[in-house]
């Protein structure tokens, strides 16, 4: 059985369930679309709230996140025929990162799978992934049911946000190891504890929880983090400071790093896991999957292009520039798909896809950068050298908090 409960496209854009909250402290009425819904991109200040996830707290809206329920005899066959990653090793109370890929081996989507019990699974999307999951469950005795609207979903993300949580009332939180999830009661003085699912899971890079709760919950859990971090300098955040941490961290963000196959127009365009740096992710002794034989054939020859991290010099991040072999740009190299300064590494970091004879540690590139001086457009052409990521990996994203934090 197979069923999604809301269209791909809907109009018009619905309301989360924080959604009144958000709206009381949104100063720049500044909202995009995201799976159908309305989400804050920026409530007062980038900067502020990209500073609250690297020295405080922050709480961000995930109830868009596409959510898939995934039951049934064959739950883990179906998913490990679909996904690169062995999932026969992830025991309730787990989730892992996984991606899954088309019969060439080119990246349809990554997503997030949570094994609640056996055979009982829910899968995390960025993108609708329905008619994917439709076409691969052929012949598995599987039932897949898009439950997005059914569960509301907050990340509390930055140094402090394990305390934070303990503060409402979440006890063993501390306990929790990452890529772990359990069910935690939050106390109420008038009212019956509110059960959340808790996964030490998050997209900053940081020390970080995503809350998972029932909708008519939402403002509650919100309101009383909001309540306890009054005076510990919690901040709403919007999608734009969450990218800047999601870039220091080095991961990877759908139709921006790269685009589905499913829906790349231009040949040549789409990306394996192999060269997006994902090959961890792939369990070549799992047996078949889908896309497997081509990723063999991809492992053997080597990828002919691979995603890299690069150091731009200046502070003029290199938005969409495109990558030359030498400073008088004749020779393209590749081009830059995200780009920031940094203001926790003090450098103009970003990712970009070159050919791999270039993907080197420390090899220099030159970006061809565009500068506005003055209402005149200028070229420049500046350096960017290959290096290591993430550009940001804090040790507390991994650490045990103490039990008196």
């Amino acid at each position: 059985m197979l069923t999604e409960s809301q269209p791909h496209f809907r109009q018009p854009l619905l309301r989360t369930p924080f959604h009144e909250r958000a709206r009381s402290l949104s100063q720049l009425d500044s909202f995009i679309p995201w799976s159908g819904y309305t989400s804050v991109d920026v409530f007062t200040s980038v900067e502020q709230e990209y500073f609250a996830i690297r020295n405080a707290s922050s709480l961000y809206d995930l109830t868009p996140m596409v959510k898939y329920r995934i039951s049934g005899t064959d739950a883990l066959r179906f998913l490990n025929r679909l996904t690169t990653r062995d999932l026969s090793k992830l025991a309730p109370g787990r989730v892992a990162y996984t991606v899954w890929c088309n019969d060439e081996g080119q990246l349809i989507d990554d997503g997030t799978v949570f094994c609640l019990a056996a055979g009982d699974y829910r899968l995390c999307t960025a993108e609708w992934q329905l008619d994917w999951l439709r076409a691969s469950a052929i012949g598995f005795d599987v039932e897949i049911r898009e439950v997005t609207d059914e569960i509301a979903a907050l990340a509390v993300q930055g140094p402090t946000s394990c305390k934070l949580l303990k503060s409402i009332g979440l006890a063993g939180i501390e306990r929790l190891k990452p890529f772990e999830h359990a069910t935690l009661a939050m106390p109420r003085t008038s009212a019956a504890p509110i059960a959340l699912q808790v996964s030490r899971t998050g997209f900053t890079g940081d020390l970080g929880y995503e809350l998972w709760m029932s909708p008519t919950d939402a403002e509650p859990v919100w309101d009383a983090l909001m309540e306890v971090g009054s005076t510990r300098g919690v901040r709403a955040i919007g999608s734009r400071a969450l990218n800047m941490a999601r870039i220091e961290a080095g991961f990877l963000l759908p139709r921006v790093d790269f685009v589905s196959a499913a829906h790349t127009l231009l040949p040549g365009t789409e990306r394996s896991p192999l060269e997006l740096g994902l090959g961890w992710l792939v369990d070549f002794g799992k047996g078949h999957f889908t896309g497997r034989r081509a990723l063999l054939a991809e492992k053997a020859r080597g990828p002919r292009r691979q995603l890299v991290g690069l150091d731009v010099a200046g502070q003029k991040p290199a938005h969409a520039a495109l990558l030359y072999t030498s400073r008088s740009g004749t020779r393209q190299a590749g081009s830059v798909t995200s780009a920031i300064w940094s203001p926790t590494c003090k450098r103009n970091i970003a990712l970009a896809i070159v050919d791999a004879v270039h993907a080197t540690t420390g090899a220099t590139l030159w970006a061809d950068i565009y500068l506005n001086r003055e209402l005149v457009w200028e070229r420049r052409m500046v350096p960017a050298r290959v290096v290591e990521r993430p550009f940001y990996a804090p040790a507390r994203r991994r650490a045990t908090p103490p039990a008196d934090f």
